[in-house]
């Protein structure tokens, strides 16, 4: 099935007004949910909601958002309130800004959407604007959801991608993690030598279809063992040693990726030797 548009509004790049529609770019389908359970009886738990002022249970009629503004001081926010915010991102995308897609620091990408154009009408402009943001990222706001977003959009082969960013104060400094102030600044040449190369055996082109979330098809493996009243067999948990010689660790990756190359090689030479004596000799070669 398709998806869905889950919004609708307008991209505005200067005096330039696209009618756009946005689709989740990613879904959570394939994720295993559970359920809390009375362990005794296997009954699902109900989540009630208690006032413990009042001593008894409370409806969603009764419920009411509260900010705390001081320690056990709220002050309470309505519907209404809500409604008088008003922003010009309500109903459009504004890009304010371009820049160089590669500026974009992946650390504050939060959630990614499609941008379609909505109608045939808006195809055309759409297409243009695309085109001509090729290796740009367009900055800008957009209210989604109950709340206003930063955004980066980037082009994607027929559309175009927008992501939901993170402001700058939400970001952590990597430089407040106290145990990397131990990291020293220099490494020893040898050693950089020796990673190098072990990395360099790994390198290919990425294409992240390659990876499958193996714990949740282990978990899935589990559940449908479990239902079919199957015992569970797993192996034990091998734990990766630990590094004593950096030098003598990466000279081992190194051999140990050159043998798993060869082996192939090897095998294939094999089965050619094997095939050669089992075929039939020729007339003439027999003579």
């Amino acid at each position: 099935m398709p998806p869905r548009s889950t919004w609708k509004g307008f991209l505005k790049v200067s005096l330039v007004t696209i009618p756009v529609k946005v689709f989740p770019a990613t879904e959570s389908a394939a994720t295993l949910s559970f359920n809390q359970l009375h362990a005794e009886c296997q009954t699902r738990i109900q989540q009630k909601r208690w006032c413990p002022h009042c001593e008894r249970e409370v409806t969603n009629q009764e419920l009411a958002k509260g900010y705390e503004f001081e320690k056990g001081r709220y002050v309470i926010v309505t519907d209404e309130d809500l409604q008088k915010v008003r922003v010009e991102s309500t109903r459009v995308i504004n890009l304010v800004q371009f820049a160089d897609a590669a500026d974009l620091d992946p650390i504050y990408v939060d959630r990614a959407y499609y941008l379609a154009p909505d109608g045939p009408m808006a195809a055309e402009s759409f297409a243009v604007m695309r085109e001509g943001m090729a290796g740009k990222a367009g900055i800008g706001k957009v209210a989604l959801y109950g709340r206003e977003y930063l955004v980066a959009i980037r082009p994607q082969k027929k559309g175009l991608v927008m992501y939901t960013l993170h402001h700058d104060a939400e970001i952590r400094r990597i430089d407040e993690i106290e145990e990397l102030e131990s990291v020293p600044a220099k490494v020893k040449p040898e050693e950089m030598k020796l990673a190098r190369q072990v990395i360099a055996t790994f390198d290919a082109d990425l294409n992240l279809k390659d990876y499958t979330d193996e714990y949740t098809r282990g978990l899935r493996g589990i559940i449908d063992a479990k239902i079919a009243g199957e015992e569970i067999v797993t192996p034990e948990p091998q734990e990766p040693p630990d590094v004593v010689d950096l030098m003598d660790a990466l000279r081992r990756s190194l051999d140990s990726v050159s043998r798993d190359r060869k082996k192939p090689a090897r095998a294939g030479l094999a089965t050619a030797r094997k095939a050669r004596l089992k075929a039939p000799k020729s007339k003439a070669a027999a003579g």
